[in-house]
């Protein structure tokens, strides 16, 4: 049955919680144990069509000096994904979040709008599409690539698992937007330029790009950021 989003966000949290775990859904994730826990993200239809995802967590959390005993990572993806509108930074659109303890354990559910249109970088690159582009345009996604990490950066955000998959690209005629994925373990340092350099090293570290490629990147991330960064 596809989920009729405007009547679950009418109804009271506890209910509304069961019910959005309830939902049929295939899995695009399976459930892999770590952090003490469980997570793990289904497909689920709406009645309007739209493609939702909802990530089901079970025991899988975070610690930190506001949570020393534990809170869902679910929850601080939930912080990050709101915290992108001002930054000017592509996510998916949040429908619902929230999260309750059943017998001492956490269970957080986050529900989000699929991205239309977009792929990732490691789906454009599986499929060659890069070849259908062209240089001058793949260098011009590198460049978007690298301005909107910019700004998630400039909000002291690090992504802090930084992967071509995690990075999903739109491109339509001469327009190009880029937007940014799986934030779970993002967090915010004390200074933008310290999250800036841990997460170029990463992408870096997990990129196969020429040198006129990864320049591009660079071009398009210093233009933005309003800083250089040597030896990247």
């Amino acid at each position: 049955m596809p989920a009729d989003v405007n009547a679950l966000l009418k109804l009271p949290n506890t209910e509304a919680f069961d019910q959005w775990l309830a939902l049929p859904g295939e899995w695009v994730e399976e459930p892999n144990v770590r952090r003490g826990g469980e997570s793990g993200v289904k497909r689920v239809i709406s009645a309007a069509g739209k493609m939702l995802y909802r990530k089901q967590q079970v025991g899988h959390i975070y610690r930190s000096l506001l949570h020393p005993f534990g809170y869902p990572t679910a929850m601080r993806e939930r912080k990050v994904l709101l915290a992108c509108a001002a930054l000017k930074v592509i996510v998916p659109a949040l429908v619902y979040a929230e999260c309750r303890k059943v017998d001492g354990v956490w269970q957080a559910l986050l529900i989000t709008e699929a991205l239309e249109g977009f792929s990732s970088l490691e789906e454009f690159y599986a499929r060659g599409d890069e070849q259908l582009w062209g240089e001058a345009l793949h260098l011009r996604v590198l460049q978007e690539v690298g301005a909107c990490l910019a700004r998630f950066n400039l909000g002291r955000w690090q992504h802090g698992c930084l992967r071509m998959k995690h990075v999903f690209v739109r491109v339509q005629g001469e327009t190009i937007e880029v937007a940014l994925l799986d934030l779970e373990k993002s967090r915010q340092r004390w200074r933008a330029k310290s999250a800036a350099q841990h997460d170029i090293k990463q992408l870096k570290r997990h990129s196969s790009w020429s040198t006129a490629q990864w320049q591009a990147f660079i071009y398009g991330y210093e233009t933005t950021f309003g800083s250089s960064f040597k030896g990247m």
